[in-house]
């Protein structure tokens, strides 16, 4: 699908990273949770892909796509994509295959992220939330405590009791005040959201991140083909 479509608005999320909310209405746009998207400035060719971090059921409600765009110090994202409201923007997809499923026969799942790797993450949660479950679980790692996107709504999900919820934060210094997890993550960190052999877990973020989770899940009990992965800088 192709079509051209305004940026509504333009949220901080991190230091690192805006959450933008594309101006969806009026048009019909089925997605699979987890699902990505190209998007360029409307007109010129370069187009990159973001992943959605709206569930199906937020479009539907809201009338808007949120992703979760990384910028550098000053704030741009790059010359494909100015980060204003009224901007017209191109799309193409939704495409990829990192989804969660249409009716999941596990009843328990855990998602673990890595900085702006919570995007497809976020939309599969919410959308797991809608499903039913016995629990859903969130591993978060970032650089820094104020890197960490959807901070505030996550907690908020966690106090409610509606996930179970751990972050960790890769260079705090020793007397920063920082009171979640310190350093990468570890089999420790994983093990207390593993309730079960068919937890079905997906893991999204850099490389690194990527190559060593699966492993410590399956060191939990975790079977094989439960461990879903997607690579995302």
């Amino acid at each position: 699908m192709f079509l051209t479509r305004p940026i509504a608005a333009v949220d901080i999320a991190t230091p690192r990273a805006r959450v933008v909310h594309l101006d969806m209405r009026g048009v019909a746009f089925p997605f699979e949770p987890g699902q990505a998207i190209w998007i360029g400035a409307h007109g010129q060719p370069q187009r990159k892909p973001y992943s959605i971090a709206s569930a199906p059921e937020d479009l539907s409600s809201e009338g808007r796509l949120q992703l979760l765009v990384g910028v550098d110090a000053t704030g741009v994202a790059g010359t494909h994509l100015p980060l204003e409201a009224g901007v017209e923007i191109d799309i193409e997809g939704p495409g990829g295959g990192f989804t969660f499923p249409v009716s999941p026969a596990e009843r328990r799942f855990l998602f673990v992220a890595g900085g702006t790797g919570i995007a497809p993450l976020r939309s599969m949660l919410r959308h797991a939330l809608t499903v039913p479950h016995e629990s859903i679980g969130l591993m978060y790692s970032a650089r820094l405590p104020e890197e960490h996107a959807y901070a505030a709504e996550l907690q908020g999900m966690a106090e409610a009791g509606l996930i179970e919820l751990r972050f960790t934060a890769t260079r705090v210094t020793a007397d920063d005040a920082w009171t979640g997890g310190r350093g990468r993550m570890t089999q420790q960190d994983l093990a207390p959201l593993v309730h079960d052999a068919h937890t079905l877990c997906f893991v999204c973020g850099p490389q690194a991140l990527v190559d060593d989770v699966p492993g410590m899940l399956h060191a939990l009990g975790v079977l094989p083909e439960c461990v879903r992965i997607e690579e995302w800088a």
